[in-house]
């Protein structure tokens, strides 16, 4: 039985606005807090707004639809929710009181007192920029602790399920689901029907959701309907052992697939039993895998601590305000990629191929679209630039077939991810100064980055020779056309354009000067000097008398802009005090509790109202001094 209907649902989703953070928040409480977040297809957020805890609403994907997730925990025989917003017919529990969260560039931390219990829950998605073939596994954590908040000795079971929601886009449509005992206790469930390289709102519709634990003293699981199974751990601590073979709808009983473990808090909070648990949407036959990755959750731990210290260090030499915008960018960005690996003819794999794959989320869903991995183009820099790299090579080995008829660069290599089969007839988004100028120097800051010249070969020359020769033709006074901003309209004798255009071509007579030239960030990075001081200064001087609470405007038709370019912009004045607005402008707006989707970067600079765009890999943009430094 869904705990509530789809009216009072949406209700729900629009509660959070409404709220009040009744916890310590650090370093604040964003609009969604990004729970299990590393591809595209496995992307759950908590729907946050300004003032909902963990356990006062369900988890979301990222398109806002629901993804059935629910956590409980018994301390001496009295249940508590802490995840999800279940209702439980026939079975009696109180609710655990958030009072914490924390989130950093790899994890969010969420403490829950239940009675004389603290509950740590530690969302973990790895960010491993060092090691792709682990960057690659879209697997993810979440790990519990217990600890008394009394000195005392207690009694602690711990639960948790997630739906058959994980698997679809369209809940009308028939799950089944098998479970594996061992060392290692996974639920797996699938679609009865599954379509290859289809996606059902934004959901894919193949593959399989894993759900794991270790299989410790104590563990038990269950599956079945999602009422009768957590009656079962909130009336008995414990479940049942059995496996529901009612394949069926997923809102047909909603099936869920739960894990419960059994641990005993000594007093002055001894050791305690850790309870790891994990799912995702992947290929079948993943036990080895899934194996290896829970065992290695410490050492993940580790990394993961490691990494968000490094980025903290370096991100605060700019300032607080961005540091926090940092740590909410990069998980985001990092999950709407999939890196791939393709077969030899004998069934081997390919090591020789290894392809980056990026969907444009929330917005046209394209696939590797040339002006979305520009603007995250900082955060590969900073973190491996090979990503960036792998991102570019589908592009260049498409253009260079001679399929496509454009002699500018291809918007992008699908119209719908995750489909990758170009656009040989032309009639893709036409941004021909954007995307041609976005290739340029995408390319050269990765050789300057690297010293890597391998990208350069002779296919990939000749096509930069041919983006280089139509800029110089187009770029100077560029005819009416779409930049990357396309929701604001195509526009001619564009100055970001020109500067763009300029920056991969040759220099340019400066124009005039109506919105932030986050364009000049080519000229910084790249090393060119094309544009004199004076023009920074100039520009810096404007951005100070024209701005508006939440930010400078794009451009003077309208008054909201987009917060990738307001950190670019920022990475490009001559004034600290310049620097530090337009940065907190944009702290201020993903801190503001006036939206509860995940950070969207197009967005309103009077009242930091959303514009539009949710969860856009865009937001790597926002480590644009680091790339920088």
């Amino acid at each position: 039985m869904r705990p509530f209907s789809r009216l009072a649902a949406w209700a729900s989703l629009l509660a959070p606005v409404l709220g009040a953070v009744t916890w310590d928040a650090t370093p604040f409480n964003p609009a969604s807090v990004p729970l299990a977040v590393r591809t595209p297809y496995l992307s759950a957020w908590l729907a946050q707004g300004s003032g909902t805890a963990l356990n006062d609403n369900w988890p979301q994907f990222w398109t806002g639809s629901i993804l059935g997730w629910a956590g409980f925990i018994k301390v001496d025989g009295t249940a508590y929710s802490w995840m999800g917003a279940p209702s439980v017919p026939g079975a009696s529990f109180n609710k655990a009181t958030q009072k914490s969260l924390k989130f950093t560039s790899t994890q969010s931390i969420f403490v829950m007192s239940a009675g004389p219990v603290d509950l740590t829950v530690t969302f973990l998605s790895p960010v491993e920029p060092d090691d792709l073939p682990t960057q690659s596994i879209p697997f993810s954590y979440v790990a519990l602790s217990a600890a008394a908040n009394d000195g005392g000795s207690h009694s602690v079971q711990v639960y948790a399920d997630i739906s058959a929601e994980w698997v679809t886009g369209d809940n009308s449509r028939t799950a089944n689901w098998t479970i594996t005992t061992g060392p290692i206790l996974t639920h797996q469930v699938q679609l009865a029907s599954q379509t290859v390289y289809t996606e059902s709102n934004d959901h894919t519709q193949y593959g399989s959701a894993y759900h794991s634990t270790p299989n410790t003293q104590g563990a038990t699981w269950q599956s079945g309907e999602d009422t009768v199974v957590r009656a079962q751990f909130i009336n008995n601590g414990k479940l049942a052992n059995s496996a529901d073979t009612q394949f069926r709808a997923v809102s047909d009983r909603w099936p869920v697939f739960a894990f419960a473990h059994t641990s005993y808090i000594t007093p002055n909070n001894g050791r305690q039993d850790r309870s790891l648990l994990f799912w995702t949407n992947s290929l079948p036959s993943l036990m080895w895998y899934i194996s290896s990755f829970i065992k290695d959750y410490s050492n993940a731990l580790s990394r993961a601590n490691a990494f968000d210290a490094k980025v903290a260090a370096d991100a605060n030499k700019i300032s607080s305000d961005y540091a926090d915008i940092v740590a909410l960018s990069i998980r985001q960005t990092l999950g709407a990629c999939e890196i791939t690996i393709s077969k030899n003819a004998d069934g081997s794999f390919n090591t020789n191929d290894i392809t980056t794959f990026m969907k444009e989320i929330s917005s046209d869903g394209n696939t590797n679209t040339v002006d979305v991995i520009f603007p995250s183009w900082p955060l590969f820099l900073y973190t491996n630039p090979e990503i960036g790299k792998q991102l570019l090579l589908p592009l260049f080995q498409y253009q260079a077939s001679g399929q496509y008829p454009n002699p500018w660069a291809v918007h992008d290599i699908g119209a719908h991810y995750p489909m990758a089969i170009g656009h040989n007839d032309g009639q893709d988004e036409a941004m021909q100064v954007e995307e041609s100028g976005n290739m340029l120097i995408m390319t050269l800051s990765y050789i300057q980055k690297t010293n890597d010249t391998s990208l350069v070969t002779s296919f990939v020359k000749s096509l930069l020779d041919q983006w280089t020769q139509f800029l110089i033709e187009d770029a100077l006074i560029p005819a009416e056309q779409l930049s990357t901003d396309d929701f604001a309209g195509t526009l001619a004798n564009q100055t970001n354009l020109a500067i763009k255009g300029s920056s991969a071509s040759r220099p340019l007579q400066q124009r005039g000067l109506v919105g932030p030239r986050y364009n000049l960030y080519a000229d910084k990075l790249l090393g060119t000097n094309i544009f004199p001081q004076s023009i920074y200064e100039l520009q810096t001087a404007w951005y100070s008398s024209h701005a508006n609470a939440f930010g400078v405007p794009l451009d003077t038709r309208h008054t909201y802009t987009k917060s990738d370019w307001e950190i670019w912009t920022s990475a490009l004045v001559t004034s600290t005090e310049v620097r530090d607005m337009l940065i907190s402008s944009v702290r201020k707006y993903a801190a503001d509790g006036s939206s509860s989707q995940p950070l969207g970067d197009w967005y309103e600079t009077t009242n930091g109202a959303v514009e539009g765009f949710r969860a856009r890999p865009v937001v790597g943009g926002h480590l644009a001094h680091l790339a920088l430094q």
